[in-house]
């Protein structure tokens, strides 16, 4: 399901304009001021000591940024970087033939790192811990282990779901950095900055404007961003304002909370049929002609961030604030503080 205010990549050609749109040093990287800090101070130590830095994990919410910031430390650290992808990288020989091709100080960038196989995480353990491969030759009997020697390289992780990561994984990686939903002043500054490499003329109330049903993700932001200059090309003199925004904005439908038409439908069913719940994910799934986990996965997320949607323990239920948003009568409270 493809929507406009999801945070994950929506095809090849948005993949390549958001590379477009990256910034390439910490200086240009705007927001997650306590990240950029402390990697500042990691990579000036590293970059001293003429080491490689620590492995570093990231994580978060899909779209803040955390491939960006993987190219920002390989530039800080005037390295190349290697990008693959824990669904990529099958078999321990797809990782022994990256590992083998990497340049001393290399950043090697694995993304969805919480889908790597078992099999491939035992393969990368003494990799990231001493710079060695082993292999094993033969079978049976016969076996013996080879160890090969890698060049010091930095392996930069990167996961939506942090919990998914091995133990014995995680406690390889030196530094583990959390990614936070961007403060709407920020989303202004990146909609700004983007808009300025487009080519693209905006005010500051027409970037706050798009800013604030970005959903707090420079994702979304952007790619809004890509559809109100459209609009604002037709029928704005191609200048995005304040009222440019807001009517771009509305014939999209995404309102100023964010929500676009599926999240209304979800609050709405929720609201109508169910009176505001509690109900179960697979009747809600089914009244909704989803599947259980695009409800779980994509639709709750930002209404249960935004405070519309509680998950209970029987069931899901609208809150108050969904019921306001609507312009629903609120039902009686019991039901909702279950």
């Amino acid at each position: 399901m493809e929507r406009l205010t999801s945070a994950r990549l929506t095809g090849e050609e948005e993949e390549k304009l958001e590379v477009s749109l990256r910034p390439r040093y910490l200086a240009e990287y705007i927001g997650q001021e306590e990240v950029k800090e402390s990697l500042a101070i990691f990579i000036q130590a590293a970059r001293a000591r003429r080491e490689p830095l620590d492995h570093v994990l990231l994580y978060g919410p899909p779209g803040l940024g955390k491939t960006t910031l993987a190219g920002v430390i390989a530039n800080e650290l005037g390295v190349q970087m290697r990008i693959s992808s824990g669904p990529a990288i099958e078999r321990p020989g797809d990782l022994a033939a990256i590992l083998t091709n990497l340049q001393p100080g290399d950043v090697l960038f694995l993304d969805e790192i919480h889908r790597l196989s078992r099999a491939v995480e035992e393969i990368l353990y003494p990799a990231m811990e001493d710079f060695c491969l082993d292999i094993i030759l033969g079978k049976g009997p016969a076996a013996r282990s080879l160890r090969l020697k890698l060049p010091p390289f930095t392996l930069i992780g990167a996961t939506t779901r942090a919990g998914l990561v091995s133990s014995p994984l995680r406690n390889r990686f030196g530094v583990t950095l959390r990614l936070n939903f961007y403060r709407q002043e920020e989303l202004a500054r990146i909609i700004t900055r983007s808009a300025q490499v487009l080519g693209v003329e905006i005010d500051q109330e027409g970037a706050a404007e798009i800013a604030r049903r970005a959903r707090g993700t420079p994702r979304i932001a952007n790619r809004l961003l890509k559809r109100v200059r459209d609009y604002a090309e037709v029928r704005g003199q191609g200048r995005i304002d304040l009222a440019v925004a807001r009517a771009a904005l509305e014939m999209l439908q995404v309102d100023e909370k964010g929500l676009d038409a599926a999240d209304r439908q979800m609050l709405l069913t929720l609201i109508d049929k169910f009176g505001g719940g509690p109900v179960g994910l697979e009747t809600l799934a089914a009244s909704l002609n989803e599947e259980p986990e695009t409800v779980e996965d994509v639709l709750e997320p930002y209404l249960m961030q935004i405070g519309y949607l509680k998950r209970t323990p029987r069931g899901r239920v609208a809150t108050p604030l969904a019921f306001a948003h609507l312009g629903r009568p609120v039902v009686v409270q019991e039901v909702l503080d279950l």
